[in-house]
């Protein structure tokens, strides 16, 4: 690569806030108690607003204390060629099999994983899981408690986007994934090894342990959101990450202005956060479901169908 090349990159990194484009304020009066829960965190507010605003359906041996709204189908088992995979979906009001929705994959973090029946459900007040169901645009909604966040588990999320793509009316144009903490190490493996099915990620407050390659060769947009001094992880893996997306995406062509179309880092520092009542900066990152400008930067993609 060309020193100009390598020096632009090294800039980009620097500045990255100003890659990312105007941000949506957030509210600075969100609860701290909320807020940093490491992997479980939902608001109140975002609790009782899908409570108003979502009818019910159906749903699954729904646990009595889940905030959750009437379209969730709770608690799903699909069996798959590596064991059982314990998910719920949502959709939207008034659903219509006749058309196609963009669908969201997301996955929690460490604590919302699949410990047994204790453990059931335990995702779904999850502000990284009702954030999409609260947006403007209509779609469908899926998170599954996997068991780790390995290889198994990357293959686990890709069974179970390929059963939603054959079972459900999804726009292939749409397939979104996300992933926060242990749920990023999932899926970032997962959009790597099927950079074919997805066509933006959202990789939160997590190390990233796929490849890069597949995924600018794919054309996958990516936005990568870390804490600068995240209490797990640091921030320098997020760097790591962008650096290689970037490279790859040099790779297959792309321009700088191109690039910045197609991937985005943040890394907010410790006054953003404490501005809001947060002081644990790894739990803290859940915020990110509250911007959405990060959200709406996710599902304004499409997938180039080839």
């Amino acid at each position: 690569m060309k020193n100009g090349t390598i020096l632009f990159g090294i800039l980009a990194v620097l500045f990255l806030f100003t890659a990312c484009g105007a941000k949506e304020d957030i509210d600075n009066n969100i609860s701290a108690e909320n807020a940093v829960q490491i992997e479980n965190s939902s608001t109140e507010e975002s609790s009782e607003s899908a409570n108003e605003t979502v009818p019910t359906i159906s749903a699954t041996e729904k646990k009595e204390d889940l905030s959750v709204g009437s379209t969730l189908v709770a608690e799903q088992i699909l069996t798959g060629a590596d064991g059982d995979i314990h998910y719920s979906y949502y959709l939207p009001e008034d659903f219509d099999e006749s058309k196609k929705y963009p669908m969201m994959v997301v996955m929690p973090g460490y604590d919302m994983m699949w410990f047994g029946e204790d453990s059931s459900g335990s995702n779904l007040n999850w502000s990284g899981f009702l954030a999409w169901t609260e947006l403007d645009e209509d779609m469908i909604v899926v998170s599954a408690q996997l068991t780790d966040w390995r290889e198994k588990s990357a293959r686990q999320a890709i069974e179970l986007t390929e059963y939603f793509l054959d079972n459900f009316p999804v726009d292939v144009k749409r397939v979104y994934a996300a992933g926060y903490s242990a749920g990023g190490e999932t899926m970032s493996q997962a959009v790597s090894m099927r950079p074919d099915l997805y066509a933006a990620y959202l990789h939160g407050a997590s190390q990233w342990d796929g490849t890069f390659e597949s995924i600018a060769e794919n054309g996958v947009a990516v936005y990568i959101f870390m804490a600068e001094n995240d209490e797990y992880y640091g921030s320098g893996k997020a760097r790591d990450a962008y650096n290689g997306l970037h490279e790859a995406y040099l790779d297959t062509g792309l321009t700088e202005s191109q690039i910045e179309d197609v991937l985005c880092l943040e890394i907010p520092d410790n006054e953003y956060f404490n501005s809001r009542g947060i002081y644990n900066y790894h739990g803290g990152g859940n915020i990110l479901f509250q911007d959405k400008s990060i959200l709406n930067w996710i599902i304004e993609k499409r997938k180039a169908i080839r």
